[in-house]
């Protein structure tokens, strides 16, 4: 079953595409980011937005979309215009018929590392362990996309 782990955001969104097989056994298959202009309005970054993250399912056609759900956030911008674009990707996820499943910060962190308030390198560390020295692990909001999605990949649904 391939999955689509995604990263919100509006400047960059992170995506991960994964084929998960049975229980924890999956192949990682790419990642990258969907990027928008930083002079471009608003609603045109969440059409670009849009219709690069069409692109991309009708190329690998998920099964299942993964994202990180919105936690906490200092500065009050950054939290509407990410929630802005998770709206976005569960729109075009709702058209799709793809279902969307979230998992928090805490949890991506602990199935990753083991430890649920792990920092950014600590999580990037053990990517590269678990997936190899790749370039697609040096980008923050690609690497939280793949961390995201090796959540799902090692979350064993019965135990929820």
């Amino acid at each position: 079953m391939i999955i689509l782990s995604i990263d919100p955001g509006v400047e960059r969104t992170g995506f991960a595409i994964f084929d998960k097989k049975y229980k924890q056994s999956f192949t990682f298959i790419s990642a990258g980011l969907i990027q928008t202009k930083k002079t471009s309005s608003s609603p045109n970054r969440f059409k670009d937005i849009g219709n690069q993250l069409l692109t991309i399912i009708k190329k690998y056609r998920p099964k299942k979309i993964i994202m990180e759900r919105l936690f906490f956030f200092k500065n009050q911008k950054t939290v509407i215009s990410v929630a802005q674009a998770q709206g976005v990707i569960m729109f075009i996820a709702s058209q799709q018929l793809i279902p969307v499943i979230f998992f928090t910060p805490l949890q991506i962190k602990q199935i990753v590392t083991g430890y649920g308030r792990a920092d950014k390198k600590t999580v990037q560390k053990m990517l590269q362990l678990m997936l190899g020295n790749r370039n697609e692990i040096l980008q923050d909001d690609t690497a939280d996309a793949i961390a995201c999605g090796l959540s799902y990949c090692y979350w064993n649904e019965e135990l929820v």
